[in-house]
């Protein structure tokens, strides 16, 4: 950042500090700001492209899980900056005497956009559809913990756990409320124009244009909608989103292109979070020469990671040591860690039988994806691959992905957009769902019910012993990588703090804006 820039926020995170005058409301709520206007527009640039539903069963994209944080809540939600619980539509934070059961009261007069009731009846709902396995949604073994979920009262839901579960409280998270008569009559359209309950309502959703919401003003909880509207532009092209910025279109851009952070940062407040967000390599396990764990290590072996990450990512990432990076509380170095070691990765070919092999090396089509590709084919094909790539939007990808026809692919993924624990974070790509078993192909194998033995222990376990098996799994991942990260990324967000007041860059993908208000 710029000598300039550095002073330029300076001033202005002081004079927002001296202007705001926020109140604690009788409910917990924060009142309005004096320096707030109550009729501002939040503009944004978000880099991803909507696609799939919103409806929080399945919805597992980017942009998706960003808007179901304005528009959705769950009995406790995790604030998407801090990663902390708080108590959402529960009244109170969860407690339980027995270790077991949990009796949880709801937030007295919270309604849909639709003015229903929020009832324990939605509660249970929500719970027992996404427990159903016939659901297949990618969320059910983030809740295999609970046993049983009941409505005692027209305000009060009670959950039973299989087992006493530390990550409780962090886990309820992963289950938003919905309004069941609304699901059960219209479940496709639920899903293109969801009904929450959250501070913001969803107006209306333009695939590759706009994405519009507005004020609830029905909304009592914790975190009022500062502003009366908010547009959401999809801006994919990164030369597009910096110009919409720096001309004033937007306030806020997420994914500032690597290449133009310093000018950014001369125009506009500018932040590089470290995140867990990765660039992934996921091998078809189940076919040749992928299935021989071998060759998936001398892919690793090949990379040129200060290449690759210095020139394609500008210094922006840092090679993955672990399935976690440096920076989270829960890392542990693993016992596999993969340095560039070409004559190793050679070494490795050779005992596998294929010291020269051709491969289609998939990769979508994200733009700094797209930047690194090239310098990871120069390192593969300097040991003995002969790789062809294959760069095309995810969508597509997936698609062929999903059909069994993949060798190899690398592709970006941040899960810690649903929760921050480890379990979470592994249950995403290895738990009871379609990546294991359909993309990467591994739930047949004996290390893969070695990994979800792990990952169940770990789920009964508090304190020393939790983390010592959940180290347990991530130095079996580094040694078996079905999927595996390359790097872990710093992700820069810009935001012009003249015109926001509140805003935060969060340590994933996606832009927050609650607490946030377009200043007078």
């Amino acid at each position: 950042m710029t000598t300039f820039a550095i002073q330029r926020r300076a001033l202005c995170l002081a004079a927002g500090a001296m202007a705001s005058t926020y109140m604690l409301r009788g409910n917990g709520a924060w009142a309005k700001s004096a320096t707030i206007s109550p009729d501002g527009t939040i503009q944004a640039a978000i880099a991803y492209g909507l696609s799939g539903t919103f409806d929080p069963l399945n919805a597992s994209g980017a942009v998706t899980q960003a808007v179901n944080w304005h528009v959705f809540e769950s009995l406790v939600d995790l604030d998407p900056v801090t990663r902390k619980p708080y108590a959402a539509l529960a009244a109170e934070m969860p407690t339980t005497q027995d270790g077991l059961t949990y009796t949880i009261k709801l937030r007295k007069g919270a309604v849909f956009h639709n003015g229903a009731a929020v009832t324990a009846d939605d509660v249970v709902f929500s719970f027992t559809r996404l427990l159903d396995p016939a659901s297949k949604s990618l969320f059910r073994s983030f809740v295999s913990f609970i046993d049983k979920v009941e409505a005692v009262a027209p305000d009060t839901v009670r959950l039973t756990t299989k087992f006493p579960f530390s990550l409780f409280n962090v886990r309820l998270g992963s289950v938003k409320i919905v309004p069941r008569a609304a699901v059960e009559a219209h479940a496709d359209g639920f899903g293109k124009l969801p009904i929450g309950s959250g501070p913001y309502k969803l107006i209306s959703a333009v695939p590759e244009a706009q994405i519009v919401f507005s004020r609830n003003d029905a909304y009592n909880g914790p975190r009022p909608a500062l502003a009366k509207q908010m547009v959401w532009n999809l801006i994919a092209d990164p030369t597009a989103r910096v110009n919409a910025l720096t001309s004033g279109a937007v306030m806020a851009m997420e994914d500032v292109p690597y290449v133009d952070a310093d000018a950014v940062a001369a125009a506009a407040s500018l932040e590089k979070t470290q995140s867990f967000g990765l660039l992934f390599a996921m091998f078809n396990t189940a076919a040749k020469p992928f299935d021989d764990v071998r060759v998936r290590q001398a892919f690793f072996y090949a990379l040129n990671m200060d290449k690759i990450i210095g020139t394609g990512m500008l210094d922006n990432a840092t090679a993955a040591t672990s399935f976690l990076p440096k920076t989270h509380p829960n890392y542990h170095r693993a016992s596999t860690v993969y340095t560039y070691a070409p004559d190793k990765a050679k070494a490795l070919l050779t005992e596998a039988g294929v010291p020269k092999l051709d491969i289609t090396l998939m990769a979508t089509d994200t733009g700094w994806v797209k930047d690194v590709a090239p310098i990871i084919k120069e390192s593969l094909d300097a040991v003995g691959f002969n790789t062809t790539l294959d760069i095309a939007q995810a969508g597509g990808q997936y698609t062929k992905v999903d059909a069994g026809k993949m060798q190899v692919m690398i592709a970006p993924g941040d899960p810690s957009v649903f929760g921050n624990d480890p379990d979470i974070l592994m249950q995403w790509w290895y738990g009871d769902n379609i990546w294991p078993t359909k993309r990467f192909q591994w739930s047949a194998s004996s290390k893969y019910s070695e990994l979800t033995g792990l990952l169940n222990e770990a789920q009964r376990q508090t304190g020393a012993g939790q983390q010592a098996t959940w180290n347990k799994a991530f130095d079996l991942l580094s040694a078996e990588v079905p999927l595996y990260p390359l790097f872990h990324r710093q992700l820069p967000t810009a935001w012009d703090a003249e015109q926001l007041e509140g805003f935060k860059p969060v340590p994933t993908t996606g832009l927050s804006f609650l607490d946030v208000g377009v200043k007078k």
